[in-house]
């Protein structure tokens, strides 16, 4: 890896050291004890899973490898990938009030608007180029076209948004107060679902009937 790479990689994980580590969200497991591995087998609750049994505890728990190369088809339709550090992938992270995520962008692509709606979201460009938004609850636009080394915040629960604008694939790190930030997406949380399409075409506002079934059979929707 070239020198200017290595200096790039390691103010980020500078920014996101402080950054976790100010993060006022923990959940009363770890307030308690050292750490809550969580247990995968368990049900999850709003203060996350419970507490894997300490004598079956590895460092494993606490590692992921190879976290900058995208592990899932995240979003296909979109042309994005990413890996997901969030307590069911990472379940060391459970009750530590944090988790990360690396995303990759082809270009010419974007992720469409979402929300988080447990977690704030801060995201570092590792490489190449995007604009990235969110929009207020009074419906002001806040966005900026990032650079390598730029850093943009979303606030908890706000549609955001990235568009790859740059001619290579666009690379971010993002890290939330949140060991499971949630995501609920725009198009997909009106689509992917059983809500009948007349129903949608109505509340969407933008939609006609046959534009609804397109994105039903898009996202897995029903009706």
């Amino acid at each position: 890896m070239k020198a200017d790479n290595m200096s790039i990689l390691s103010n980020i994980l500078t920014f996101f050291i402080i950054f976790l580590l100010n993060s006022s969200s923990s959940s009363s497991n770890a307030a308690v004890q050292d750490f809550c591995v969580g247990d995968l087998t368990g049900p999850e609750n709003p203060a996350g899973y419970p507490c894997k049994n300490i004598s079956k505890v590895t460092a494993n728990d606490f590692y992921f490898p190879d976290f900058l190369t995208p592990h899932i088809t995240y979003l296909p339709k979109f042309n994005a990938s990413a890996t997901l550090g969030f307590t069911p992938y990472f379940p060391g992270v459970n009750g530590l009030g944090l988790s990360l995520v690396y995303f990759a962008i082809e270009v010419g692509s974007f992720v469409p608007s979402h929300t988080h709606p447990r977690a704030n979201e801060v995201i570092v460009m590792i490489e190449g180029s995007i604009i990235a938004g969110f929009i207020s609850s009074n419906n002001k636009a806040y966005y900026k076209t990032l650079q390598k080394g730029d850093v943009f915040i979303f606030p908890q629960g706000l549609l955001h948004f990235e568009v790859n604008v740059g001619n290579i694939t666009a690379k971010i790190l993002a890290a939330f107060e949140g060991s499971s930030p949630g995501i609920q997406g725009t198009i997909m949380s009106l689509t992917g679902n059983d809500l009948p399409s007349d129903v949608v075409e109505k509340v969407s506002l933008i939609f006609d009937k046959d534009m609804v079934k397109k994105f039903k059979a898009m996202f897995g929707g029903t009706n």
